[in-house]
């Protein structure tokens, strides 16, 4: 609808004075204009209500340049069999059209009403209103001027200490936050103290966006080093990966973009001063510098430094690695509670296994006779020729049956009879195995109230039942992702089935 026309101005109607207050405040607060004009609506709006209800609608409607304004009470037009809570911010659509047939549902109706003068009441209205939308204002352009700087160093001063927060003042009436539990162990802060931490994140919650302070993420690590040292700054050097246990151990793994130049040894500087500075603003944190290899074997094998390693077992599938060290070695693998073995594996992003080299050998044997009797059981050969077969590094039937002819005739004592013969029982393995899951989803049928389905056909629903769903309540556990690897199953019938399937949950609510 249109706006009706602008009421007759009111006898305190906000004058050249309090224009010139708004463009005070908008210069000094560096604040909008228009927010404070807002603000001005919101006071003068909040005081006209107090002559009817909290639940009216009213709105104020500030000449930007006469500083006149008028009010106006609005209803929102809903249907007629709609539940409303508040009954008096709306209008029934029968009402409505009382008013104006060509309303329709969600039109806004409004009328003029008077405007309360500018008073002792509306001016304290005014200004708790303005002291709110200028902190908000204010705290979103610190948030504008500090969101593009999230991972980086900030210095500030501390401001206030309290018994869950340091907060910190970083200039131009920005403050951050740094949580107890983001400050170093044993570290004391008072008033006035200088203090560097990153810029962790922006929390934003009903006190407004907060900026929020670490000085225990690895990022200070790696943005401490880019100060102390001109090659990772001038990405000469970076560092690819860190770990920290703050201010008792921490591990980087740093790379050279050239090879003239040693990464550790620039890193550590001359007598170590360089990585001193950087431990002395960290409490006194030890710093491991290692060397990045692009082969994680290796860079886990470095990051387990001093500690020798004797032998290591990758398992790619869980992303995990079996380290096997000397007797001597393994209390300086695992570190102090576990320290160093922790560390290597947040940094490496692989899960560690450390073990002495006689607990390797026991589990490595283990595996092997575990899978040495499959093959017996699978192959229905002797535990000799079973025992080579895992020797030679094989691990599955289809291994067994698909490797390379040549491969298969190079093992010591095999000829062709005996490897023809092994790929032929591995092939008919797993031909058996292949009919028996055939046979087996075959024998699953779909329930009665799978068929029943609305947008159910039959044919989709033996898809369904040979892959484990065999009724509505199985199917409304899915989720889309799972059922894509149906045939002719796109991702928009998927969601609709599965929402078809829930539909008896939120009936039962």
């Amino acid at each position: 609808m249109s706006e009706p026309a602008i009421a007759s101005p009111a006898q305190g109607q906000m004058n050249k004075d309090l224009l010139n207050v708004i463009e005070m405040v908008s210069n000094e607060k560096n604040v909008a204009e228009e927010t404070i004009f807002e603000a001005m609506e919101l006071a003068l709006a909040s005081a006209t209500k107090r002559r009817y209800s909290e639940d009216v609608n009213i709105r104020v409607s500030i000449d930007r340049k006469t500083g006149n304004y008028s009010t106006f009470r609005y209803w929102d037009v809903v249907a007629d069999d709609a539940e409303v809570e508040n009954m008096e911010g709306v209008l029934y659509l029968s009402e409505a059209h009382e008013r104006d047939p060509a309303l329709e549902v969600g039109a806004v109706v409004e009328e003029p009403v008077e405007s309360v003068a500018f008073g002792r009441i509306a001016a304290q209205a005014a200004k708790q209103v303005i002291v709110q939308k200028v902190r908000e204002a204010e705290r979103n352009q610190i948030v504008k001027a500090y969101e593009n700087r999230i991972g980086e160093l900030v210095n500030g001063t501390v401001k206030k200490v309290t018994r869950d927060n340091i907060i910190v003042d970083l200039g131009n009436n920005a403050e951050g936050i740094m949580p107890r539990e983001q400050i170093i162990p044993r570290e004391i802060f008072r008033i006035s103290d200088r203090v560097r931490a990153i810029l962790h994140h922006i929390q934003r919650d009903l006190r407004g966006p907060q900026l929020m302070l670490s000085r225990t993420c690895p990022e200070m690590l790696v943005e401490l080093f880019k100060i102390e040292v001109p090659e990772i700054a001038e990405q000469i050097i970076s560092i690819r990966c860190a770990a920290r246990d703050p201010g008792a151990r921490a591990k980087i793994a740093v790379k050279s973009n050239d090879q003239r130049i040693d990464p550790i040894g620039a890193c550590v500087g001359m007598r170590g001063s360089r990585v001193q500075a950087v431990s002395n603003e960290l409490g006194g944190e030890r710093i491991d510098i290692v060397l990045w290899d692009d082969n994680s074997a290796q860079l886990v094998i470095n990051a387990l430094a001093p500690a020798e390693v004797v032998s290591i077992v990758v398992d790619e599938d869980t992303r995990s690695m079996d380290i096997a060290v000397s007797e001597d070695n393994l209390p300086l693998a695992i570190g102090r509670g576990g320290q160093n073995v922790r560390l290597a594996s947040e940094m490496t992003g692989w899960t560690l296994n450390i073990m002495s080299v006689e607990d390797a050998a026991v589990r490595q044997e283990e595996e092997l006779g575990v899978l040495a009797k499959k093959f017996v059981e699978q192959l229905d050969v002797d535990e000799e020729l079973a025992g080579v077969l895992v020797e030679e590094g094989f691990t599955s039937l289809e291994e067994v049956a698909y490797v390379p002819l040549e491969e298969m005739l190079a093992i010591e004592g095999f000829d062709e009879d005996i490897v023809n013969e092994l790929r032929d029982r591995a092939k008919d393995k797993l031909l058996l195995v292949e009919l028996a899951n055939q046979e087996a989803r075959a024998a699953r049928k779909p329930a009665d109230d799978l068929l029943a389905m609305e947008g159910m056909t039959e044919e989709m629903a033996n898809r369904l039942a040979m892959n484990g769903i065999q009724t509505m309540e199985e199917l409304a556990e899915q989720a889309v992702d799972d059922l894509l690897d149906i045939e002719a199953m796109d991702e928009e019938q998927a969601a609709a089935l599965i929402m078809q399937a829930r539909a008896p949950w939120f009936e039962n609510e």
